[in-house]
């Protein structure tokens, strides 16, 4: 038998608990339910993650623990009285001189509203938009500075810095862009660019300028206004578009009615480059043309591709909804994971970094010229299917053991020694299917299907945004039914130094039976 040696790295999360949220408000044509979540971003490593989330009339702050039994614990709950508020989103910041954690809020009544968590007080309201808040964004470049994207069609970038106070917006994103409202919003990691989506099936790329001076006398600086996007583009999607996000210089976009998340690259761009001028932003002077740019742009003599679609990632079972959102994990230091769930209560996860390795592993075993006396390692995660030979009661408890921890937990880093002859003669048609659907690049008619999957208990429920801690070891998503879904990776039982109250079977009931219940009555 090959040999294994255990890896972490590989690990992906895996059901911890789930929280229900007993709201007091109900709609008149559907339940309530969380529309966002975010974990802060700027806390200590060391201490344990706190993330916030939305429904509606009620913000809720939960801190995670490996060493608490539940997993989570409620340390803040705050209620929006507006009559008009009905909040779908939120974003993290801090208070610039005191670094007190803000959390910024926003939805139906179109205005930003800072609370300090701390507290539980409104600090600050921001107000400008003419229509709905759909999502909000902070500059990875610079705490200070939030992006919303509203249905007035219009992406406003704002400043809580001091300086700003008199006008906190500082740059509007209209004009040329959308022609209906906005879904979402995301900043590239440099700060620069903005990229922005919603119900016209577009997505744009803006390039943000250098922000006012600061407000002198009575007569603030007004806020910039671009016109133009630098990028356009109604031809990767042919539905409304919900979700928008950078992956380096990449984009990772989906749309309403397709079932699949796309990885795409703008030819040309290049975070690297100076930040194109305003000036070179394509104008709607062509207005047949379905995709514009200034990275790329097109002329008489030559027509370069301006955008390449790279990879598909298959998510099933999303039907009619939109605003459902994925989020994609990425440190420099870890593997990026994207993940996602679906309308049925599924939820998809992807190590990108499976798929070069994965290329790697083939390729090591059909170089002709390799010495095949050799052993090659197989990642772990690479598992050959096995079918169950009837009757065979320990190979069935054997099976049943390997799959539980190496296909539903996502806990697959070990790595196999084998020596190969040949790939077809070594492993079935079946499993070799198995691993192209999963992780093959070269086939780029078929979306890529999920490396792992988690089932909600709960029937029917509609994931709607998910959340990554700071360090990637939880996953958060929250949807339908005021459900928050748990998961965690990496985190190892060491009875020596830790005794739990309760045994493990004990925690993972607690998780399969149902939510936790939180109940808030209005006041």
């Amino acid at each position: 038998m090959p040999s294994a040696v255990s890896s972490d790295e590989w690990d992906l999360p895996r059901l911890k608990g789930q929280i229900g949220f007993e709201d007091d408000y109900q709609s008149d044509d559907q339940d309530t339910e969380f529309f966002d979540v975010k974990f802060y971003p700027y806390g200590d490593s060391t201490h344990d993650p706190v993330f916030a989330a939305v429904s509606k009339k009620h913000v809720v702050i939960y801190r995670l623990s490996s060493k608490a039994n539940p997993p989570y614990e409620l340390v803040q709950l705050f209620r929006d009285d507006d009559k008009e508020a009905l909040n779908c989103s939120c974003t993290w910041t801090k208070d610039p001189e005191t670094e007190v954690p803000y959390l910024c809020v926003a939805g139906r009544d179109a205005k930003i509203k800072v609370y300090d968590v701390i507290q539980g007080k409104l600090v600050k309201v921001l107000v400008g938009h003419g229509g709905e808040i759909n999502d909000l964004a902070t500059s990875p470049a610079n705490f200070l500075l939030i992006a919303s994207a509203s249905e007035d069609t219009t992406v406003r970038i704002w400043s809580l810095d001091p300086a700003h106070s008199k006008q906190p917006c500082v740059c509007l994103l209209a004009g040329e862009g959308h022609s209906s409202g906005l879904l979402t919003v995301a900043f590239h990691n440099s700060g620069r660019y903005v990229l922005s989506a919603g119900h016209d099936n577009v997505i744009c790329l803006w390039t943000l300028p250098d922000l006012p001076p600061e407000s002198n006398g009575k007569n603030p600086s007004k806020p910039i206004v671009i016109h133009y996007p630098h990028f356009f583009t109604s031809e990767v999607h042919s539905g409304i578009v919900d979700c928008v996000a950078f992956f380096g210089d990449l984009v990772l976009s989906r749309a309403c009615h397709e079932d699949i998340i796309v990885l795409w690259r703008i030819e040309g761009f290049s975070s690297r480059d100076p930040p194109p001028k305003i000036s070179e932003a394509p104008t709607t002077s062509d207005t047949e043309r379905l995709t514009r740019s200034a990275f790329a742009p097109a002329t008489a003599s030559a027509c370069p591709p301006q955008y390449t679609r790279l990879l598909e990632f298959w998510t099933p079972h999303c039907g009619h909804q939109f605003y459902l959102r994925f989020k994609l994990f990425h440190d420099k230091d870890k593997h990026p994971v994207l993940a996602f769930g679906n309308a049925k209560a599924m939820i998809f996860f992807w190590d990108l970094a499976r798929l070069g390795s994965y290329h790697d592993f083939i390729s090591e075993v059909r170089n002709p010229d390799r010495d095949k006396t050799q052993p090659i390692n197989r990642p772990g995660w690479l598992a050959p299917i096995n079918h169950r030979h009837k009757g065979d009661a320990v190979s069935k408890l054997r099976d049943a053991a390997s799959d539980r921890e190496s296909v539903a937990s996502g806990r697959t880093g070990s790595v196999d020694v084998e020596t190969h002859i040949d790939l077809n003669t070594n492993y079935s048609q079946e499993t070799i299917e198995s691993w192209e659907l999963k992780y093959d690049m070269t086939r780029v008619e078929e979306p890529i299907r999920a490396h792992a999957q988690s089932n909600v208990t709960v029937k029917d429920f509609v994931g709607r945004q998910v959340a990554w801690s700071a360090g990637g070891e939880w996953c958060v998503v929250v949807g339908s039914k005021n459900l928050a879904i748990i998961l965690q990776r990496w985190h190892k039982k060491d009875q020596a130094n830790e005794k739990e109250k309760k045994p493990t079977q004990d925690r993972q009931n607690r998780a399969d039976s149902g939510p936790a219940k939180v109940s808030v009555e209005a006041p």
